[in-house]
């Protein structure tokens, strides 16, 4: 029974023969083994590398365990009989695993392969990795007060929303309250925004004309706001069925990216101007550049390439188009702070 219920949700996260476990795995190994050949080296302590592992992987797992499409498999091992706590260990343990070798699997590669570490740094990084997974898996369910198979199935008492009934249809509205009911969207803008008062401590001693355009495209990888068709497929449907609203829909995205984008700009060169000074005009000019051109391209992006086929809203996080516009926006902020 324990076996059926750990290949139910295994098979759906790696694949009906595990194929997709195996190719997440290979591409660790080509990227520990590129970057390692390569000679490029960093220092990272060991309290840096284990506090990433155990972040990373609690994050991961947490929204893997909040994931609306694990929460629906889960449901149907539910037809299936089962005793008190027995559908949890296998379900966790499926989900564990998943985080493990398909999310954390990838940081440290790229961690080990940068660095120096012994194989007892190594294994201590792993074992941190797995206390996050086994810590997120033990308070997961704690948050509705009880500690049974349903507990991962129970919707989360802040989706349940009354939507007030408006006369005219309007996309800011459908924005805002989107954000409003992920709330981890909204923990990742303020991050962003925490993001941009801290970097110039991080970056002053560098000229304006180096720093400043980088900074910009760094704020734009504020990426879960750039995939809303991804994450939604029946808005996707709606939104490509009806005449006319690829405009309806695309330009008022556009402009809402590029608020958010501008924000996070503009704190940034306030924080700047306080702690360094010498913000010209020129300066707020490249920050409405790169926010107007990062959100173009996210928009472009979302509309002709939008991300299908994941199997978690993890996957929809981590995905590598997501980070697409950020690498072109650093590629032309070295361009901007050549000339």
């Amino acid at each position: 029974m324990r076996k059926m219920s750990f290949d139910i949700t295994a098979k759906k996260l790696f694949g009906a023969r595990y194929e997709r476990l195996t190719r997440t795995l290979f591409l660790d190994v080509v990227v520990f083994w590129g970057l390692h050949i390569s000679g490029f080296q960093i220092h990272i302590s060991p309290f840096v590398l284990f506090l990433m592992a155990s972040a990373f992987s609690a994050g991961v797992m947490w929204q893997a365990l909040s994931s609306e499409d694990n929460r629906e498999n889960l449901k149907n091992a539910f037809m299936l009989p089962f005793e008190g706590r027995s559908l949890i260990f296998p379900y966790v343990t499926a989900l564990g695993a998943y985080t493990l070798l398909t999310k954390t699997a990838g940081l440290l590669a790229v961690a080990w392969a940068v660095s120096r570490w012994s194989w007892v740094e190594i294994l201590e990084s792993v074992l941190c990795a797995l206390a996050a997974i086994v810590v997120v898996s033990c308070l997961y369910p704690l948050r509705l007060g009880r500690t049974d198979a349903y507990a991962f199935y129970v919707r989360p008492e802040g989706r349940r929303q009354t939507a007030k009934v408006h006369r005219h249809h309007s996309l800011w509205r459908y924005l805002f309250r989107y954000l409003i009911a992920h709330k981890n969207y909204l923990l990742n803008t303020a991050a962003m925004w925490g993001v941009a008062c801290v970097l110039p401590v991080l970056l002053g001693q560098m000229e304006a004309r180096f720093v400043l355009p980088i900074g910009f495209a760094i704020l734009s990888l504020n990426t879960p706001l750039c995939i809303l068709l991804s994450c939604d497929p029946a808005l996707e449907r709606v939104v490509r069925f009806l005449p006319g609203q690829g405009r309806a829909f695309c330009l008022p995205y556009c402009l809402f990216i590029f608020v958010c984008n501008l924000a996070a700009s503009i704190i940034f060169l306030c924080s700047w101007q306080i702690g360094i000074g010498g913000v010209i005009p020129l300066h707020v000019i490249t920050a409405i550049s790169f926010a107007l051109l990062s959100a173009i391209g996210s928009v472009l992006l979302e509309w002709y390439c939008p991300i299908r086929g994941w199997k978690t809203e993890s996957d929809l996080w981590h995905h590598p188009r997501k980070y697409v516009v950020p690498a072109a926006m650093l590629l032309l902020a070295g361009l901007v702070s050549m000339f």
